[in-house]
């Protein structure tokens, strides 16, 4: 560090690594030394704090010494006073003897607290000793070894909390995986039966050396709808990844609306009781999420002309908009409902789609997508009688701002119109 030239009081350093240096000075970064610091430190204070207060009530006790034994003659005429002479004798020697305390304390502390180092050191490193082992086993996890636990024993405190805690998302990232190593091997089988399909009937056609028109005009048909079958699958996966990745914009959205536009005009009978539910959400989402459970609901019914109906009702309950689906159509084992909301499982059948009526196998899993996108449930019930019965729940709506007038009151908002799609 030098003074500028001209510049009388003002200094610069020379030397930026130096700087870099002492910035790079740090306290210990093992946390084993940190506890033995910790330990080591409170152990220094709590013995200065005793030996402070073991000098200072020896040094008052010292104060009030007296000379009382009566052999001892008062000070008069020709007898000199022994007793201020004892006194300060016995002063001296206990000052003296404090002295001596206070340093051999001193010396003890000091000695003591080196051994506490030690020590901490050797319990700081008792307890961390689990830690160790949980870290060696959490490098040996990996991607392909996630079915490995921790398995900690020992008493229910903090660490085994703590290996249980990782023990449990480990669970959830195996599932993760096993679900997303399933559903690209479901997605992949999905998209090649169609390209096989069209590769099939293209090598027909090609292989007839005297096919006419018409046969080549049927080949391109069925190539056509090949390509829209993967095209409404392809629409299909990119709906459930936007929806699974959230809901960045909302706005004002009525179920009651959005179901009306929906609703399928040929097919089982439909009913729908649709009253004003709001919720703030994605109009395209939910739009999706209402049409995938009326869709669903007709493709899965009784053939028709044995008297299959749907059953669309909306409304609010508990103030939390709701939308209800419920149809008739073949027995559902309970134990199976959940399975449906997976991606490409089908009841009675998996990857496999034996008609052609059964869909891709996605509609049920974007809608329970769209709905924990908007923070929504959905509750499924089978029916004894066949078919299913399903409800899903949003949130409730933030409420709306009250604008502030000075002339008449308010207008009342105009009625919802709803029509038939």
């Amino acid at each position: 560090m030098s003074e500028r030239p001209g510049l009388p009081g003002v200094w610069r350093i020379r030397g930026r690594k130096s700087m870099r240096r002492l910035r790079g000075i740090r306290g210990p970064q093992s946390i084993r030394w940190r506890l033995t610091l910790v330990y080591s430190g409170l152990f220094v204070v709590a013995g200065a704090v005793l030996l402070a207060l073991t000098y200072t009530l020896m040094s008052e006790r010292g104060g009030q010494v007296s000379v009382t034994r009566p052999d001892v003659p008062a000070p008069g005429a020709g007898v000199p006073d022994v007793r201020g002479y004892v006194r300060e004798q016995l002063v001296a020697q206990r000052s003296d003897q404090l002295h001596q305390l206070f340093v051999e304390s001193g010396v003890a502390l000091g000695v003591m607290a080196l051994a506490s180092l030690l020590l901490g050191w050797l319990v700081a490193g008792r307890v961390l000793a689990p830690l160790r082992s949980m870290t060696g086993a959490v490098r040996r996890i990996s991607a392909d070894a996630l079915h490995r636990r921790l398995a900690v024993a020992g008493p229910a405190d903090e660490l085994k909390d703590l290996a249980d805690t990782f023990d449990d998302l480990l669970a959830r990232l195996e599932g993760a995986f096993e679900a997303q190593r399933r559903f690209v091997a479901n997605a992949s089988h999905e998209l090649r039966t169609p390209l096989t399909l069209q590769q099939a009937v293209i090598d027909v056609a090609l292989a007839d050396p005297g096919a006419g028109v018409e046969a080549l005009r049927s080949a391109c048909l069925r190539v056509r709808a090949a390509g829209q079958e993967q095209e409404r699958l392809i629409e299909a996966l990119l709906t459930l990844a936007l929806s699974q990745r959230g809901v960045p914009e909302r706005e004002f959205v009525d179920l009651s609306v959005v179901a009306a536009e929906l609703l399928p005009d040929g097919g089982p009978r439909v009913s729908a009781e649709l009253a004003p539910a709001a919720l703030v959400g994605d109009p395209q989402l939910i739009g999706r999420l209402v049409s995938n459970l009326v869709e669903n609901a007709v493709r899965h019914n009784v053939p028709s002309g044995e008297g299959g109906w749907v059953s669309v009702w909306t409304g609010v309950v508990d103030g939390r908009a709701s939308l209800r689906v419920v149809n008739s159509g073949p027995v559902v084992p309970s134990d199976q409902v959940g399975v449906l909301f997976e991606p490409f499982r089908r009841l009675g059948v998996e990857r496999v789609r034996a008609r052609a009526r059964e869909g891709s196998g996605l509609g049920l899993s974007i809608v329970a997508a769209i709905a924990a996108a908007h923070g929504g449930v959905v509750e499924a019930r089978a029916r004894g009688e066949g078919g299913l019965w399903v409800e899903v729940v949003f949130p409730p709506p933030p409420p709306l701002p009250i604008p502030v007038t000075t002339r008449g009151p308010a207008p009342e908002p105009p009625l919802l119109k709803r029509r038939r799609g």
